[in-house]
């Protein structure tokens, strides 16, 4: 079942990447059209911030849906950078699922839930030990059930 999940997360997280580019430049355009600045800030710099952000948010989550995917094409628990990159994105995940319930409402509190979900899933699915490792006990003998 674990690598059905990681194939699962890898594919949601490279969807939620697109989602992020498309929002963010939705946004940069309703900010170009309008002329919007906050603080006084020129407009341009919020127009250029905001592609920014969505170019460094969509590159991060592929990168992050790249962890789980190889890790199911190899059927093999993720490297330690790739442990890490994955906590890093569930506690990214969480914070915005909290934050989300109050700004935007609870199906995209659901949604990051979810995510969260398949990523902490994804972690706990793969153990240290390679595949070929969990048939053998200590010393090579068969482990007993």
């Amino acid at each position: 079942m674990r690598r059905p999940v990681a194939f699962v997360t890898a594919v949601v997280l490279f969807v939620e990447a697109v989602g992020i580019v498309l929002v963010n430049g939705i946004l940069a355009t309703v900010a170009d059209n309008q002329s919007m600045s906050l603080a006084g800030m020129d407009p341009d710099a919020m127009v250029t911030g905001t592609w920014v952000m969505g170019g460094v948010s969509g590159v991060l989550l592929v990168l992050c849906g790249l962890i789980p995917l190889l890790a199911g094409i190899r059927d093999r628990a993720p490297g330690r950078f790739g442990r890490i990159a994955l906590i890093a994105c569930a506690v990214v995940h969480g914070v915005l699922g909290a934050l989300a319930v109050g700004l935007i409402g609870w199906a995209a509190f659901a949604f990051l839930m979810a995510v969260l979900a398949l990523i902490v899933l994804t972690l706990v699915a793969f153990d240290r030990r390679g595949p070929q490792d969990t048939a053998a006990g200590p010393g090579g003998a068969p482990a007993a059930v």
